[in-house]
């Protein structure tokens, strides 16, 4: 019997993490839906006995990029691979499923990138396979930062020729399990103006205006799976025109 696991963030409002990515929701009671009841008609002596409504919630706020989401090329820029760069709406399902490893990089400190020859060398050393389409996920260990002030802050981050070098593989999907696929924003920009070379602002993200791929941020638990021998289910939203969506993201393991 398969085992599905989940590697997606919970949904809810985190008080401690960046004003932006806050995700608020309403929650109306089921009395609160009853007294809707009468505009459809339908009075208290009429209700079924013992019932007082129906349970509804509101979204208020919650953005693309607020929770476990994959990025779509429309993200990183305008334009990809010369033409239009696709909206998560325009990708092709089939892209979000597939043969899935996970790459252990949690010997990273803050700040500290992830490099074509650190992917190269843990395929090798651990005789992993890459394969066209394989959904390749990046254990830092930074998932437990959650709902603090931390998340955004810490991690590592992918540079911009080991993200190409994935996408050579034949990658178009990848993953990793911080605040990001890149450094820590703000303190990336300090090191970018500090070492006056811009290319280092963004640069994982950045890839994909020259080779189109799509990353999901905000994994969790991965720790959970083996390196390989899993399938992963990463199934957007058909969020018209916009640039991300969130997902509930699994692993199926077989038997």
């Amino acid at each position: 019997m398969a085992r599905i696991i989940d590697l997606s963030k919970p949904i809810k409002h985190y008080p401690g993490e960046y004003y932006a990515m806050k995700v608020k929701i309403k929650h109306k009671s089921h009395r609160q839906g009853g007294r809707l009841l009468p505009f459809l008609g339908l009075f208290s002596g009429d209700k079924p006995n013992g019932w007082d409504g129906w349970a509804d919630d509101t979204i208020k706020h919650m953005g693309v990029h607020s929770v476990t989401h994959i990025d779509a090329p429309w993200h990183y820029g305008a334009v990809s691979e010369g033409r239009k760069a696709a909206s998560i709406d325009e990708l092709p399902l089939d892209m979000f499923y597939g043969d899935g490893i996970v790459i252990d990089m949690t010997h990273k400190k803050d700040m500290e990138i992830i490099t074509k020859a650190d992917l190269e060398s843990y395929v090798k050393s651990n005789s992993l396979r890459i394969a066209p389409g394989t959904i390749v996920l990046i254990m830092t260990g930074n998932d437990k930062y959650i709902g603090s002030n931390e998340y955004h802050k810490r991690g590592t981050g992918v540079s911009a020729e080991a993200t190409e070098w994935l996408i050579d593989q034949g990658v178009k999907v990848m993953g990793i399990d911080q605040w990001g696929w890149d450094r820590p924003l703000a303190k990336l920009a300090k090191l970018a103006h500090r070492e006056n070379n811009p290319d280092l602002f963004w640069e994982g993200h950045r890839v994909g205006i020259k080779k189109a791929y799509c990353h999901i941020e905000q994994v969790v638990g991965l720790s959970q799976l083996p390196k390989d021998g899993f399938k992963v289910v990463a199934l957007p939203l058909p969020l018209v025109g916009c640039s991300a969506s969130p997902i509930r993201l699994v692993a199926i393991i077989d038997g």
